[in-house]
């Protein structure tokens, strides 16, 4: 229990760091697309208080899968709606890849002269997990994750109204499967995320930590 306890304060920084990054380049990308909804309620900052989400910082902490508070979007202001509404979606999930990439380069050249136990690689391999986390699981397509928002661009009109109407039980869905998933004993969610985690550690890093 208590090196759990542990684990989950040495982690606190890098998730407030990747949850940070990622929503600020939602709004970053939605402001420069002429959206300045998230400007004006203060979300296009890197404190990352602006950002957190109660429910989803306490999963990421102690799940290893969680969200923030979605940066809000106001479709009004873009010039091609479904094209810029995609385009700020993905940016959150491509900053947290971006982090990840740079941390696993990081750590390739720290790991020729450094033991992994040294604390400053046990902080930049936190970084490139939770970058890689934070962007897959935001990519699942379930309301109102980012993937849903692709999912949107992809169906038609009709369709995607269907679609968006589960956002009212998104955040249920999400609930569920992390609570089902404690007491399989597994993350359900780690059958998408495990993979892209090896991936990303064979490219950058070398091999898989």
């Amino acid at each position: 229990m208590i090196r759990d306890f542990s684990s989950i304060i040495i982690s606190a920084p890098a998730i407030l760091f990747c949850v940070t990054i990622h929503e600020y380049a939602h709004a970053f990308a939605a402001y420069k697309l002429g959206d300045p909804t998230a400007k004006n309620l203060g979300r296009l900052t890197l404190n990352p208080f602006a950002h957190l989400d109660l429910i989803g910082t306490i999963a990421l902490l102690l799940f290893r899968v969680g969200w923030a508070k979605p940066v809000p979007i106001n479709p009004i202001y873009f010039r091609v709606p479904r094209r810029d509404i995609l385009i700020s979606s993905l940016a959150g999930p491509g900053a947290n890849f971006l982090c990840a990439m740079i941390f696993g380069l990081c750590l390739r050249v720290l790991l020729r002269y450094y033991v992994p136990a040294n604390f400053l690689i046990l902080i930049i391999v936190m970084l490139f997990y939770y970058n890689i986390i934070l962007g897959t699981f935001n990519l699942i397509p379930i309301p109102p994750l980012d993937g849903s928002k692709i999912v949107y661009y992809l169906l038609g009109e009709k369709s995607s109204q269907y679609y968006l109407y589960l956002e009212q039980y998104g955040l249920l869905i999400l609930v569920g499967i992390i609570m089902l998933s404690s007491l399989l004993g597994f993350s359900l969610f780690s059958i998408l995320i495990e993979p892209v985690i090896k991936l990303f550690s064979k490219i950058f890093i070398g091999f898989v930590l």
